[in-house]
């Protein structure tokens, strides 16, 4: 059963890409906050179908620590489905990805329309220029800035370094960090076609202050909160986040 319902999963992403790529290019004209709302609306509808196809849904404990003004996540990347779902569950925002996401079709293109900060990661010191450039451009447009610091998707109970460019570009902008942990990789697997059903289980850390702070001193406050963080997390996997202030998503 569980391969019928990751098949028609798919399916219906697949198709509901194609079915929204024109529109996301159709509204590349509009304001960039706007247009950012318009396109998070296919991240609603994939929120929506992977509960109905595969029974897999998500909470959300912490989001009183969110800043009223924008700032920069570092989040743990476990899979493709952090990169969709934070759509809905934050602020408008951007992210730093590798530009050859952009090429793919389809995806990549309505990914484009979102003016993310594409990197090259060919040439690192490029790169982390047109990071720290670019991001504080988006934070000053009213956008927050999403980085994955390790870099590339980690299996659960994974940990890869913590590169510093998210909290170099956070100390620069001179806003908070921060941080984010979640399990989606025990559900939604690094290159894995099956989604198992269950809660995806997502925690929002306390910022974390950057006024006066080394860049390398908030980037080690923000990989120990998530590191830890997820030590809870895997280590009560079959346990309920279970909190007054836990909101649980369809």
């Amino acid at each position: 059963m569980i391969w019928v319902r990751s098949t028609l999963f798919f399916a219906g992403m697949a198709i509901s890409a194609v079915l929204f790529c024109p529109v996301a290019l159709l509204v590349w004209p509009v304001p960039v906050v706007t247009r950012m709302r318009i396109i998070g609306l296919w991240a609603h509808f994939i929120r929506w179908w992977l509960a109905l196809t595969c029974g897999l849904r998500h909470e959300v404990k912490g989001l009183e620590h969110l800043p009223s003004k924008p700032g920069v996540i570092l989040s743990k990347h476990q899979s493709a489905w952090e990169t969709i779902v934070f759509q809905v569950i934050f602020p408008p925002q951007t992210w730093a990805l590798k530009r050859e996401a952009l090429w793919l079709p389809f995806f990549g293109w309505g990914l484009a329309a979102t003016s993310p900060i594409a990197i090259n990661r060919d040439t690192p010191v490029r790169a982390l220029e047109r990071l720290l450039r670019q991001g504080c451009e988006k934070i000053a447009q009213g956008r927050w800035v999403v980085i994955f610091p390790e870099g590339t998707r980690m299996a659960p109970g994974e940990q890869g370094a913590y590169h510093p460019g998210g909290a170099m570009l956070a100390v620069k902008a001179g806003v908070p960090v921060v941080p984010i942990a979640h399990d989606a990789g025990l559900y939604w697997g690094r290159r894995s076609f099956l989604k198992k059903p269950g809660v995806i289980r997502v925690c929002v850390g306390p910022p974390i202050a950057t006024d006066g702070a080394k860049a390398r001193a908030v980037n080690q406050a923000a990989q120990e909160w998530i590191e830890s963080t997820m030590a809870s997390l895997l280590g009560a996997s079959e346990q309920p986040v279970g909190s007054a202030k836990t909101k649980t998503h369809n």
